[in-house]
C-alpha cells in the first residue's frame, strides 16, 4: 500500500464535494487500503478521500485502542441523528495543531457500503459518531474549522499559511 498526500487547510481542494462512488472494485479496494495506511501513518482517527484529493465519498475510521478495528463507509448517510448534542474538542489531520470546540449529535446512524460493496448500517455514540460526522463534513467540503468564529478561522488560515511557507523553506535546505 501506499501512503498518500493529505491536504493541508486553506487548501481550495478541501472545499470540494465529493461524488458517490460507482463500483466498488479493485481500484477503490486500492484507495481504501491506501487512505488505511495514511491515516495510520499520520495518527490520526479518520481520513476522507476528499483529503487525499480523491473526490469521491469514501471514508476511513478506527477509533479502536489498537487502531486494529477500521471502518469503511463508502457512499455514507447519515439516517439519524439525535437531537442531543454536545460540544467537544475536534483536530484534523488537514489541519495539524490545530483543536477547538464543535457542537455535533451524540449519537448517529450510518448507511454506506463497505469495502466488498455490501450494504451496512451501524449506531455510533460518543467520539465514533463524532467522528462519522466530522469525516462526512469533509465529503461535503467542509472543514471543521467553519464551525469557528471568522476571527478563529482567520488566525487559523494565517498559522497554517505561515506554516506552509516554512515547511517548503526547510525542504528547499
Amino acid at each position: 500500500m501506499t501512503t498518500l498526500t493529505i491536504l493541508r487547510y486553506p487548501d481550495p481542494r478541501l472545499h470540494t464535494v465529493a461524488k458517490p462512488v460507482v463500483a466498488v472494485d479493485a481500484r477503490l479496494r486500492q484507495l481504501v487500503g491506501d487512505m488505511l495506511d495514511t491515516m495510520y501513518a499520520a495518527e490520526g482517527i479518520g481520513l476522507a478521500a476528499t483529503q487525499v484529493d480523491v473526490h469521491e465519498r469514501v471514508i476511513v475510521i478506527d477509533v479502536s485502542e489498537g487502531h486494529d478495528q477500521p471502518l469503511v463507509l463508502i457512499n455514507p448517510e447519515i439516517t439519524w441523528a439525535s437531537d442531543e448534542k454536545r460540544v467537544g474538542d475536534e483536530g484534523c489531520l488537514s489541519v495539524p495543531g490545530i483543536y477547538d470546540g464543535v457542537e455535533r449529535s451524540t449519537s448517529i446512524r450510518v448507511r454506506a457500503l463497505d469495502r466488498d460493496g455490501k450494504l451496512q448500517e451501524h449506531a455510533a455514540e460518543g467520539l465514533l459518531a463524532v467522528c462519522i460526522q466530522h469525516e462526512m463534513d469533509h465529503l461535503m467540503g467542509k472543514v471543521f474549522v467553519e464551525y469557528l468564529s471568522p476571527l478563529k478561522r482567520n488566525r487559523i488560515k494565517t498559522k497554517m499559511i505561515k506554516q506552509k511557507k516554512e515547511d517548503e523553506r526547510d525542504a528547499v535546505r
